[in-house]
Formats: C-alpha cells, structure tokens, sequence
C-alpha cells in the first residue's frame, strides 16, 4: 500500500499512462476462459463489508481485508472455501464486530453451502484479516487460522464438521490491539510441528488516531491517514508444540526489533539447503527475508539478496506474495505486488543466497504500473507444465475515480502467461477476465477435480468471485496430496520435484500465501502433452524422501510418508 502524499506526474509516467490505456483496448475475447460461477455456486450472498460506506473510507483499517482460502475440513476430497469478514466501526465498537469468517461446504461438483453456523464459527466476532489453513496439532483434520485487528482467531477442527476457537490456549491470539495481517505456517526447525509467522501492521486505537486530515491527501484529494506517520507493530514468531499448543519465541530467534508495516509473510526453502526460510512483504520499509540458519536462528537478508527495494533502490508498499519456479531450473523465485505508480516485482533466484530483478524484461512493469496489486499466486493455469503468474487488483481510495490519471477505483485482474523464457504475456482481457472489482485477497485451487486450477476472489463491500478455469486445449495434468507421518500432517514445507519426459517440475507446499489468504494444500502439476509423470520424488519437511515412478496424467495421487532413513 502506499502512504497519503501528493504527486506530480513525469513524463515518463504519462507515456505509461497511455500505453496503458492501448493496452486495455487491444485484445479481442473469444470463448471465456475463466467463467464467473459464483452465483451458480451459492456464495453470492456473502459480503467482505469493510466500513460503512463503500464510497467513503474514513480509516485504513476499512480498506485491508479480506483473505480467502481453498480446503478440505470435512477430508471428503472435495475442496470447501473460506471467506474471511470484515466489521464496521459502529459495529466494533457496540458488538465487537462481525463474525470472522463464513464457510462453504463444496460437493466437487461447483456447488457450495454455507455451513458456518452449524461448524461454530458464527459466534466468533471481530474485524476479520487473513487466513491460513493446516493441521496444526497433526490429528489429521485442517485448522483454520483468522487473524485480525484487534486479536486473532484459531479455530482447530474437531473432525465432526465443527471447530473450537482456541487462539488464547494456543497462544496465538496476540497482545491487547494486536492488528494481524498475513500469516503463514511452516516448519522451521524440522521438528515435526508446524512453526506460525504472524505479519503484524499498525498501532491503531479507532478512537485516538484521525479519521481524516487535511496533511492526509492523495493527488489533492483528502484521504484517511496512514500508514505513514502512524507507529508500527513488531511480527511474532511461534513455535507449535504439534498440540495445538504456540510459544512466542521471536526476540530470540533473530526476528528484526524494528518494527514495520508488515503485510503478509510466505514460508519456503528459496535457497535448497532443506531449512525453510521467511520473507514478509512490508508497507514502504523494505521488505524482510530471513535466511533459517538450520542452527535455531534466523538472519535477516533482504538488503543483500536484492529483495528488499525497488530495482531504483527505493521503499514500495508491496502486499501479496508468492514463491515459484518460473523457469523450471529448481529454484524458487519470488513475486511480490506493489501499489499505483509503483511496479509489482519479479525476482529470479540467482543460486547463491540472492535475486536478480527481472521485473522489466519480464513484462511485469509498465502492465501493473497503474495497478494496486493486492494477492498474487504462481498458478499452472493451461498445464502446460510453466508456472503463470495471477493477480488481483483494486485501489485504495474510492476517490480513484475522480484522479483522471488512469486510476480506478476497481481494477481488473492480471494474468501473466508463461512464454517459457523468463518472460511473460498479460492475457487477462483474452481469456475473459474484463470485469473490474476491488480486489484483495487471491486463492487457487481446484474445487472440482478437473486437472485445472480454479481462481477465489475476496473483494471489499461487494460478493467474492468463484472463476471455473475452462482454457481450450489445457494440457494433461497430476494432483499430489502429501500425507505427512514423521513431517507435520499436513507436509507443509514439502518440496515435490516430477519429471515428465522434457519436464522437470519443482514444487513446495505452502500455508499462508498470496495476500492474507491460504491455498489447496495439494499440489498441482501440469504435464503438458504427457500423459504420465516418470517419477514424482518427495522431500519430506523430516529430511526423508520417498519416490514414485510412472504415475498415470490425470488423477490425483495421495502420497504418505515412509519410513525410510533420514536425509
């Protein structure tokens, strides 16, 4: 996000202004590739209401939520979703808030019913952020993480259909005025229970900070305040005891002191020394990555490895974030959103600890230049077999519309295809996504087991979006579903390498990703014109690794982990 300030446009961004603007009109629509079902699908009715007035934003806090999230809580191999709520401040301030979330049971056949009552969600109040999803005490049943401002939620499955919120036992709740934003799981130590990483953002009590002032402005427009000015809250960093059970443990473990406007961590191992790392993307102070030593702690690198600032050197307000393999080379590269008059980022793994900005050759600056880029994921969305790369938009400040700058108040979503040589093609208005919403959080996965990967959308003040993915002459496909004994049960950290003729694949299981939100923990692999994987290898979180040879395309194959020797 960015802060309030006033600018002057160069004429280097009036040329993008225009280019922009060409860009928009230039592609023709044939059949749909990403058809809108929500409706269809029973989740029409829901409503991500952040504020009173979707015209009219008087504080920040009605402008940052809210995630979604693909899962599978009742284990019938059909995927649910999670939708996390927003609140008023009439209603904080009187009740507490609203319920935190809403839940849908999915039939695997496109069809979805709210259930969030009858699991016990309903009676759980607040102003709702983020999700993320895993077993956290390892009985095999996904628990439900919402964090939020104020306090955060952990709702553990019981297995019968219901949940029981559990964040103060657990010791995840957070500190009185708490504002959790992003949040991801993860092993850390290899211990077998899964670690959480909680991005914290501002110090914001409703009734001692200014709704609105006249040194807060946008363009010369007056606009809510922050986050610039407004203090920061420092991350927390837990580790779980594989019962349900979190023990702060972020001074000691080499977690920055300084606080920052952080907004969504992702956990995974960018650097193949089988320890996985974290990297938090932050509000305009630099973004972190912290380097797992394998010793207990944990150095924080982002100047070093390139991923900290623009390729001018400079803050951004960076939101969503992903890691995958663009180029199919076995190392993970990183993608992060940014805000307007700023350029999303494309970092490619430079195999030594660093990245290197590809952003503009890549094709992924003057195309988000103009954007508020909020979630993002690395999705195989033709499988092809080439990771493509999705985001979702919107901006800030309902005043957008008056700017006359090319700025929009609701902003389409992006979808960069994979040219299979580091760069990539803005299709979004080809394959049908033409519609504009304001945006927030992104999920994939694929709630009907067809082999292509659906698409969830959270917006603010307005229904959720649910595309079916029916791209013409996708490839053939292979779901992994990893089953965690010695690793966590729900093999979070997991690197799954396939090889498939002249495809090499490389894949690691997430929990927590994207902005705020949380995707299907299986893992989907495109084949492209193969129509078998030769060998799928798992590299379990527990060092241990099991192989399976000659896997039939088109199905989807449920993995445990063995009993074989450490590595």
């Amino acid at each position: 996000m960015t802060t309030s300030w006033s600018v002057s446009l160069t004429f280097r961004c009036a040329a993008i202004v225009a280019g922009f603007a060409v860009a928009e009109t230039a592609a023709t629509i044939s059949k749909p590739a990403f058809v809108d079902v929500t409706e269809k699908a029973g989740l029409s009715r829901f409503r991500n209401l952040q504020g009173g007035d979707a015209g009219s934003k008087l504080h920040i806090v009605e402008v940052m939520g809210g995630g979604a999230a693909f899962l599978d809580f009742d284990k019938d191999g059909k995927l649910d979703v999670l939708l996390v709520a927003g609140s008023t401040v009439e209603s904080y301030r009187k009740k507490g808030g609203n319920p935190v979330c809403a839940l849908y049971r999915g039939d695997g056949k496109g069809n979805f019913v709210e259930v969030t009552k009858a699991a016990g969600l309903a009676t759980s109040r607040g102003w709702a952020m983020g999700v993320a999803v895993a077993d956290v005490d390892n009985d095999g049943w996904e628990d439900v993480l919402v964090t939020g401002y104020g306090r955060n939620f952990l709702f553990r499955n019981r297995g019968n259909g219901s949940f029981e919120e559990i964040a103060e036992k657990a010791g995840v709740a957070g500190q009185p005025g708490t504002w959790g934003m992003g949040a991801a799981f993860g092993d850390l130590d290899r211990d077998g229970n899964l670690d959480l990483y909680i991005a914290n953002y501002l110090d914001y009590p409703l009734d001692n900070v200014p709704a609105r002032d006249s040194s807060c402005n946008y363009l010369g427009y007056q606009v809510f305040c922050g986050p610039r000015g407004l203090p920061a809250q420092r991350d927390a960093l837990y580790f779980g005891d594989g019962k349900g059970r979190f023990h702060d443990r972020t001074a000691e473990l080499g977690i920055e002191p300084v606080k920052r406007y952080s907004l969504q961590p992702v956990i995974a191992d960018y650097d193949n020394d089988n320890w996985p790392d974290i990297f938090v993307a932050t509000d305009l102070n630099g973004n972190m990555l912290y380097h797992n030593t394998g010793k207990g702690r944990f150095e924080e690198t982002g100047v070093l490895a390139g991923v900290a600032f623009s390729e001018d050197g400079v803050e951004e307000g960076s939101m969503g974030v992903d890691f995958g393999d663009l180029d199919n080379d076995g190392w993970l590269d990183l993608y992060y959103t940014n805000s307007s008059f700023q350029t999303n980022q494309l970092h490619h793994n430079s195999r030594d600890g660093a990245f290197s900005n590809i952003t503009s050759t890549a094709g992924h600056a003057t195309t988000t230049y103009l954007h508020v880029g909020w979630g993002t994921s690395y999705a195989d969305i033709d499988n092809d077999g080439w990771e493509d790369l999705l985001v979702v938009n919107g901006h800030l400040y309902p005043e957008a519309d008056k700017f006359k700058m090319g700025l929009e108040y609701k902003q389409r979503p992006l979808v960069f295809v994979n040219r299979h040589d580091r760069t990539f093609r803005e299709a979004g208005l080809e394959l049908s996504l033409v519609e504009r919403w304001k945006s927030r959080g992104l999920a994939v996965g694929d709630y009907d087991n067809d082999g292509r990967l659906d698409i969830l959308i959270n917006n603010l003040d307005d229904a959720p979006i649910l595309l079916h993915n029916e791209m013409p002459r996708a490839g053939q496909w292979l779901v992994v579903r990893c089953v965690g004994k010695q690793s966590n049960r729900s093999a979070v950290g997991a690197r799954l390498t396939l090889k498939a003729g002249d495809l090499t694949l490389t894949r690691e299981i997430k929990a927590g990703l994207s902005y705020l939100s949380s995707n299907d923990l299986r893992v989907h692999f495109g084949l492209g014109k193969h129509k078998k994987a030769d060998s799928v290898e798992i590299r379990w979180p527990s060092g241990r690794v099991d192989r399976v040879q000659d896997v039939s395309a088109n199905q989807i194959l449920t993995v445990e982990e063995s009993a074989a020797p450490n590595r």
